[in-house]
């Protein structure tokens, strides 16, 4: 029951794919029907349903994988993750690039911004993407933010105040139109949560 995306560029057919987890064969499929070139895999945090397909994806692609560098020591034992909940985790092989302050990552005529938003964990970032040029973008927020929710925050490195500071000092930065498109459940707006979000 979780999120993976691909997003790519209608006139280039380029395209990035987001957090490959156990869906990453339908992911790598969707691929192959739409016929896009991907050209990176970025994780928005290292949670082990996050990940477990990077190196599936990354062999089949052949293309870098990018994390933040506080989500490093998750990343680094994922099969810790798995075993808290019972669940055996195979570890990947270590990423490739590390989101920087000032990192642009461009498919086609649109450029993706990772936004530092920790609290659910230490690392965990939002992903804006946007045709260049233009101000609207779109949001894929891992799982700091859902449709009428927030990310746990019980887990190890998270921290319940950073994430609603995250929230409101970074993603409700954006217009009331801005889609949402989280780890776990359905698309949402700034606005909606804006408005309605009962932890917020």
């Amino acid at each position: 029951m979780k999120n993976g995306f691909v997003v790519s560029c209608e006139e280039t057919r380029e395209a990035v794919l987001i957090d490959p987890g156990d869906d990453v064969e339908d992911l790598l499929a969707e691929v192959q029907r739409a016929q896009v070139k991907v050209l990176a895999v970025l994780l928005t945090h290292a949670h082990f349903d996050h990940i477990t397909g990077v190196d599936r994806a990354r062999d089949a692609l052949g293309v870098p994988v990018w994390l933040h560098h506080d989500d490093l020591f998750l990343y680094e034992a994922a099969d810790e993750q798995g075993a808290l909940f019972g669940v055996d985790v195979e570890l990947q092989r270590p990423v490739d690039c590390l989101y920087a302050h000032d990192t642009r990552i461009v498919f086609g005529r649109y450029t993706v911004t990772p936004l530092h938003t920790p609290g659910h964990c230490p690392g965990g970032v939002c992903l804006a993407i946007g045709r260049e040029g233009e101000p609207a973008r779109d949001l894929f927020v891992g799982d700091t933010l859902f449709a009428g929710s927030i990310g746990r925050t019980d887990l190890p490195g998270a921290d319940h105040e950073t994430l609603l500071r995250s929230i409101r000092d970074v993603l409700f930065q954006f217009s009331d139109d801005t889609v949402v498109h989280p780890g776990h459940g359905p698309d949402t707006t700034i606005g909606r949560e804006r408005r309605t979000n009962p932890f917020l």
